[in-house]
Order: structure tokens, then C-alpha cells, then sequence
């Protein structure tokens, strides 16, 4: 992974692209290849897991989305960036082989849940980009990296 961001950064912007909610496999595996056909994409990310504003909104496909997204990576050679929230997201991203995560505009304003996703992290080399948060507040999550 450090080879693709030094590799291609060095060139030009880093692409990552794909659908803010994995709804299906198919879309997915559809929205992959099309990315991938492209040339210009490096990078396929999904929301697997959707925090809302508003309890009882549809909260994201889960863990059966992981396997989609691997299946997807397989058949693309396209690395996979995953949003997490909590251990058991990290934990779960990691064991379907996920390149890079990402930690949400809603999770960087909670100190709790920052501290358990870079606690889940410890002894692990893998980028984790961080999105602009709602209220931005560097010092809110930059101890957990």
C-alpha cells in the first residue's frame, strides 16, 4: 500500500472512489469494474457500516459487505478503503484484508470512539485517513494517531 500512495502521489492526486453505501454485491462488483476500466482510479471504497443522524435509517450492509468488497478487490486488483467506528469494525475490516480505513466525520468528534479504533489498531501498519469532521477540532482526534 505504501508503494501505491508513494508511487502515485508523487504524479498526481490519489483516486478513491466507489458508492457511499455497499447496497448489493452486484453493485459493488459492477461499480469496481467500471472504476477499475477507468485507469484512473487507485482506490475502491464502500460504506459498509453507515452511522445516521437519525436512529432506524438504514445503518449499512455489515459484514456481508466486506466479503463483496474482497471479492471485488480479487477480481479488480483495486485495494479497498473501509469507514470504521468501533474495535469490532477494525477488527472485522482486517480479517477481509481491507487496505486502507477511514474514520468518519461523525466518529472523529467522539473521543471515546477515536481512542477505541487507534486502541484496535495498535501494532497494525495500515493507513487510516481521517474525514472533516462536523465541528472541525484538530485536538479532538489527533491523539489517536
Amino acid at each position: 500500500m505504501k508503494e501505491l500512495v508513494h508511487e502515485k502521489w508523487n504524479k498526481r492526486p490519489l483516486i478513491i472512489s466507489g458508492p457511499c453505501s455497499a447496497e448489493t454485491e452486484e453493485q459493488v462488483i459492477e461499480t469496481a469494474t467500471r472504476l477499475a476500466n477507468t485507469g484512473k482510479v487507485d482506490m475502491l471504497r464502500a460504506g459498509i457500516w453507515k452511522p445516521r443522524t437519525k436512529p432506524g435509517m438504514f445503518e449499512g450492509i455489515g459484514v456481508k459487505g466486506l466479503a463483496w468488497l474482497d471479492k471485488a478487490k480479487k477480481q479488480t486488483g483495486l485495494p479497498v478503503a473501509v469507514e470504521v467506528a468501533t474495535a469490532k469494525h477494525v477488527e472485522d475490516a482486517l480479517q477481509f484484508d481491507v487496505d486502507v480505513l477511514w474514520i468518519g466525520a461523525r466518529t472523529t468528534v467522539n473521543p471515546f470512539s477515536v481512542q477505541a479504533v487507534a486502541d484496535a489498531l495498535r501494532g497494525v501498519d495500515i493507513p487510516v485517513l481521517i474525514k472533516n469532521p462536523i465541528h472541525p477540532e484538530l485536538d479532538l482526534w489527533s491523539g489517536g494517531i
